[in-house]
């Protein structure tokens, strides 16, 4: 078993309306949790650009937590409360130790595939920052204000096959997410590649001498190859070779 540290912020809703009221707001089915389940979702726009990505934790029947990113959880807690009107819920921040847990059975389901996190698990960190990020690079996670901004559709990202039921009700960004699911399809994808040298962020890449895409993530592996997160147009073959712009100066 492999643990590594996680940087969280942390929103509680809890009352008579919380299932229903997280229902209406986030593109997950919050409702079909059991206690101590949990599901990735998100908290979109009405055009479907992301506010926060989330892991929604359900506690007890009318006790829910729900999991963001450093620097998300007012911002969360804003939104919600905001748009509660007349829902019977309380919405607060909470403090909590948040921990990746690789290949054990502590914790519960999160977003990240072949992980769970735990809260307050006293577990002792046995990967690095530095580890871990490399990791979620390999593994194709994406990351907010990495991979994850105000630029980019839940499609682009994959975070429809994850964090989106298409089943459920209505939330605000509903539509246009089920409209490119059922009618369309995204014209940029995240790819995993591997480089020739550590590219800056949002640095260009090129096929054939145009520009396709834009790199969004980064890192050395320990036998000195570079590997990557990439943003690619989707006509782009996955084996077409792909070159980093030229840096200015």
């Amino acid at each position: 078993m492999e643990v590594a540290a996680r940087e969280r912020e942390f929103v509680r809703v809890a009352g008579p309306d919380a299932a229903d009221y997280l229902q209406r707001m986030v593109s997950n089915d919050v409702e079909a949790l059991a206690p101590g389940d949990a599901c990735p979702a998100l908290l979109l726009t009405a055009k479907a650009r992301v506010i926060a990505p989330l892991v929604v934790l359900r506690r007890a029947k009318e006790d829910f937590l729900v999991l963001t990113e450093p620097g998300l959880g007012e911002a969360v807690r804003t939104q919600l409360t905001r748009m509660r009107l007349r829902a019977q819920c309380e919405i607060e921040p909470e403090e909590h130790e948040s921990v990746l847990v690789f290949g054990g059975s502590e914790g519960f389901a999160t977003d990240w595939p072949g992980a769970r996190e735990a809260l307050d698990s006293g577990l002792a960190p046995t990967l690095s920052a530095e580890e871990l990020e490399l990791r979620r690079i390999e593994s194709g996670v994406p990351r907010w204000e990495r991979e994850i901004d105000d630029r980019i559709l839940p499609a682009e990202a994959g975070l429809d096959a994850t964090h989106v039921s298409f089943s459920k009700g209505c939330y605000p960004g509903q539509e246009p997410v089920a409209r490119l699911h059922f009618r369309g399809h995204p014209n940029r994808g995240l790819r995993v590649l591997e480089l020739a040298e550590l590219p800056d962020y949002d640095a260009p890449l090129l096929h054939d001498g145009r520009e396709v895409g834009r790199v969004t993530s980064a890192a050395h592996r320990g036998d000195g190859t570079v590997v990557a997160l990439a943003y690619v147009r989707t006509e782009v073959p996955d084996d077409a070779p792909l070159a980093l712009a030229a840096r200015a100066g």
